[in-house]
């Protein structure tokens, strides 16, 4: 029986088998039921805080008056800006010369996503097995796909957080400062002299010698991306961001705050702006730091509009249920559907 061997972090180690697959992925499945738990504790805190505030009648009511038609909105609106990125996804692909039918590479596109609350969205790097059990093509081929998709996702937060601060005429340095804080370890990934301060300095230990590995593959097959396929993937990106902004719009909606679409940059800027905060700490699912960020700017901004602090904890609960635990829902799904490919021999990675 072939020894298993263990990589450095989330998927970069070699598999040689099958089962070998299934047990990492039940492994990544403890780490994000943790999570997952730590997320409700959040919450459990953001519900005692408004009953301290405003009563345990006036917490209940607020859930109760929850109008499941525009929160279905919201759902459905969180899952468009995730299809919306697909053509991107593919783009990478293709330029990679990974030849998948596209309903199978839907689905492992879509199983990226149960991995997205892990520190840094790296938990992504799980499909490149996935594409090598299927197609035979190499992780270390696959991989900068995965990393140019981190990378847009952020990128577009940061424009979209940027440009809405900017409308909103608040917080733009703040917003311009977190994402250069955000965007700044992708030098490492996108500069080969950058990378090398690390891999020489670093590589004689064993703990790295796997990662320097497809590290160093990794710039080769970058290259095949090119750079143009960068500002291509900001059509897609872009219009993704905005949509999840719009949905905490219809979470609004659905507790009865009733704002004009004048509103949309301000509600869009809170969005982006507690999202990328809660990014750039490198907290698995940003738990907290966007709870709190969401929270505190829903009272400063509407509480004209009748947003109390109570109100505020209710929307920010429903709101991050939809951005967390829906998306971890379709994610985990599509991870389960993409293990029919993981049958016969494992492929060398």
């Amino acid at each position: 029986m072939a020894k298993k061997s263990r990589g450095v972090g989330f998927g970069l180690g070699d598999i040689k088998r099958s089962s070998d697959y299934r047990e990492r992925i039940r492994g990544y499945e403890k780490i994000l039921i943790l999570i997952m738990l730590l997320s409700f504790v959040v919450f459990i805190a953001i519900a005692a805080f408004a009953i301290l505030n405003e009563g345990v009648d006036t917490f209940v009511k607020s859930v109760e008056s929850i109008n499941l038609f525009y929160y279905l909105i919201a759902v459905v609106v969180v899952f468009a800006g995730y299809a919306v990125r697909f053509p991107k996804w593919e783009m990478y692909t293709n330029r990679l010369g990974v030849k998948i039918e596209r309903s199978k590479n839907f689905m492992i596109y879509l199983s990226m996503y149960s991995m997205d609350i892990t520190p840094g969205r790296w938990g992504r790097a799980i499909v490149s097995y996935t594409i090598n059990r299927l197609t035979n093509v190499k992780f270390s081929k696959t991989f900068p796909a995965v990393v140019a998709d981190i990378f847009t996702d952020f990128a577009g937060f940061s424009i979209v957080a940027v440009a809405s601060a900017l409308l909103v005429k608040q917080y733009v340095l703040v917003s311009i400062v977190a994402s250069l804080l955000l965007l700044i370890p992708f030098i490492f990934l996108y500069n080969k002299a950058a990378y090398s301060i690390f891999s020489t300095r670093l590589r004689k230990y064993a703990i790295f010698k796997k990662l320097f590995e497809v590290g160093d593959k990794y710039f080769i097959h970058n290259k095949l991306l090119g750079k143009r396929v960068y500002l291509y993937s900001m059509a897609y990106t872009i219009p993704a961001m905005i949509l999840s902004g719009l949905s905490l719009y219809f979470v609004m909606l659905a507790f009865g705050i009733n704002v004009g679409y004048a509103y949309l940059p301000t509600i869009i800027f809170i969005s982006s702006i507690s999202t990328m905060l809660g990014m750039v700490t490198g907290l698995p699912g940003n738990i907290g730091v966007t709870d709190a960020t969401l929270l505190g700017f829903l009272v400063a901004f509407f509480g004209g509009f009748g947003i109390t602090l109570g109100l505020a904890s209710v929307i920010t609960i429903f709101s991050r249920l939809v951005n967390i635990w829906f998306v971890q829902l379709f994610g985990f799904s599509s991870l389960a559907y993409t293990l029919r490919y993981w049958k016969g021999g494992v492929r060398k990675t």
